[in-house]
């Protein structure tokens, strides 16, 4: 159960934070690489540039959505495995009451 407490009040939020993060950071990528891209006498180093960022922010992004799904995945297999457990101890119980 420590494990689910920590997944449900730490882990989770955290990587969802991450996300939220994530989305302004990306906000900020594209508005630098736009104003680089516009200002520069290299075009075609800008568009490197730009295709470097892009990618590193994608694959972030990528790497905290896969992170975060994890962490629920996991929370969803420990919830499922304490509801088997409780309808079994349901199950035990409604037999010896009959």
């Amino acid at each position: 159960m420590a494990e689910l407490q920590m997944l449900l009040e730490e882990e989770i939020p955290a990587g969802r934070r991450a996300l939220l993060d994530s989305f302004t950071n990306l906000d900020r990528v594209a508005e630098y690489c736009e104003s680089n891209y516009v200002q520069s006498t290299d075009k075609q180093q800008a568009l490197e540039e730009t295709k470097s960022y892009t990618t590193q922010s994608l694959a972030s992004v990528a790497y905290l959505i896969n992170t975060l799904a994890n962490n629920v995945l996991q929370m969803l297999d420990i919830q499922t495995i304490f509801i088997t457990f409780l309808y079994t101890i349901y199950t035990i119980s409604f037999c010896y009451i009959n």
